[in-house]
């Protein structure tokens, strides 16, 4: 099984552009996160995939593989689904961009189920966090995604989920990691299908998946991390870098 990873790196992300160019201990942040899926040892071949001269010359300069996208694209499965459809590859890792604290533990999670996933019946994998913190659960800004008994993705949203109308029912609150693994056919799948209602009210790429009756095994991980999308997070990031 050859597995790859690819990191999609838009320079003008809408909260914090040209995020991926800041400065996180003397390497940007585009970087760091490159050399972090690099030194996890994991895939057969990591590429950094991107709009941008700037993000592509950033990498390249700096001895690593880097992709520019032949067309514009409105989320990062898109840009890695048009960089991966004549590679030979089997399973493909989607790192964020904005992730320069990806762990090596979390990453070898996902490969797991394509590699115990003898009848191929999972299209693609994420990961999940626990989260009990009342401003994180309602903060549209972070994903949240409720799962069956077997870890399924049921939904992601932007809102709370489940609501909690009844708060003693015991319910456990899961942030969705943007982090995927992907089939090969997955990927292609979603890159000619349309978005549909439900993608384009919540701008969350991986319901276009359930839409289209695809599975996702959801990976429970103890890792955080810091996802750099606002200045404050890059602070954060700093803090915790130093």
């Amino acid at each position: 099984m050859k597995i790859i990873s690819m990191i999609p790196a838009r320079y003008s992300a809408s909260r914090f552009p040209g995020k991926l160019m800041q400065d996180l201990g003397g390497k940007t942040v585009i970087l760091r996160t490159y050399e972090a899926t690099v030194a996890t040892h994991l895939f057969d071949d990591v590429f950094v995939v991107t709009d941008n001269t700037i993000i592509y010359d950033e990498i390249v300069n700096n001895g690593g593989k880097a992709i520019m996208s032949k067309k514009e694209h409105d989320c990062g499965s898109d840009r890695i689904a048009e960089a991966v459809e004549f590679m030979d590859v089997d399973v493909v890792i989607n790192v964020q961009g904005d992730e320069p604290f990806t762990d090596k533990e979390s990453l070898a999670k996902l490969i797991e189920v394509f590699k115990d996933d003898h009848d191929k019946s999972i299209d693609l994998a994420s990961l999940m966090v626990h989260i009990n913190n009342l401003d994180e659960i309602n903060n549209p800004n972070t994903v949240k995604v409720i799962v069956d008994q077997s870890n399924f993705a049921l939904y992601f949203s932007r809102s709370p989920i489940p609501y909690p109308r009844e708060e003693d029912a015991g319910v456990t609150y899961y942030k969705h990691k943007g982090v995927y693994a992907f089939r090969k056919e997955a990927i292609l799948d979603f890159y000619k299908l349309p978005m549909l209602p439900l993608e384009a009210s919540e701008k969350i790429e991986c319901i276009r998946y359930l839409e289209y009756g695809k599975r996702i095994k959801m990976i429970e991980t103890n890792v955080q991390g810091v996802e750099i999308d606002t200045p404050e997070d890059l602070e954060r990031a700093k803090k915790l870098w130093k």
